[in-house]
């Protein structure tokens, strides 16, 4: 049999101290998979603790909370994630500051509109809350559908496919990054991403349309849709 010695003489290591070995087999983890993922938001852990769940958690071992997830009222877990695919070149802060001063315009954008209201019915119908806007924008930006290439006889055919969860908001995401940095050269990025983000809580837009575009294709294609399976 071969020793530790051996074997770890045969390792190719990363750095100093881990082993390539250890990181494939972990998945570039450093938990096992029995170990649970933490709950660090304050209105989950009252969930868990009025359906008494949390009493299941009590001996199961937790993983270590990732630096940016946070008990705070501020913490959003889809923002956080927005502002992962804005970010480039690993440069976060500019990433986070441009998703700020969207919020920002979105604020003076809905508070213009409020303030020119005359009646309580057309204030009470405009939402001032940058977040709330910001997730019902993602929301119905979503596809449900989408298209994929299939090889049947020589011939690619566009086969609709339902769409998953992740996938859809992924879509919605990038859609409206790429919709914000199709502007003038005077506009800045965070005011057309409030723009885009606006229109998109209303179901207007560009991304709309180009979501609902996607719609027509699937549709236009549905005959191809036994594909799928074949």
């Amino acid at each position: 049999m071969a020793t530790i010695q051996n074997i770890l003489s045969k390792t190719k290591w990363i750095g100093r101290r881990t082993p390539i070995s250890l990181v494939l087999q972990n998945g570039m983890s450093q938990y096992p998979k029995y170990y649970e993922k933490p709950v660090y938001n304050s209105s989950l852990q009252n969930e868990l603790i009025k359906t008494g769940e949390i009493q299941k958690l009590v001996h199961v071992p937790i993983r270590a909370a990732l630096v940016d997830q946070t008990c705070s009222q501020l913490h959003d877990e889809k923002v956080n994630l927005m502002v992962n695919y804005i970010m480039r070149d690993g440069n976060k802060t500019l990433a986070r500051t441009l998703m700020e001063n969207a919020f920002k315009n979105i604020k003076k954008i809905q508070l213009t509109k409020y303030n020119k209201c005359e009646t309580e019915e057309d204030k009470a119908a405009i939402e001032l809350n940058p977040k709330k806007i910001f997730h019902e924008a993602v929301e119905n930006c979503k596809p449900i559908m989408c298209l994929t290439p299939v090889k049947r006889g020589g011939v690619k055919y566009q086969v609709p496919i339902p769409i998953s969860a992740k996938r859809a908001q992924f879509l919605s995401m990038n859609w409206l990054i790429n919709a914000a940095k199709e502007k003038d050269a005077n506009t800045r990025f965070s005011y057309q991403m409030a723009l885009e983000l606006i229109d998109g809580a209303n179901n207007t837009g560009r991304v709309v349309r180009k979501k609902q575009d996607l719609h027509r294709q699937c549709e236009a294609n549905r005959a191809y849709a036994h594909y799928r399976w074949g």
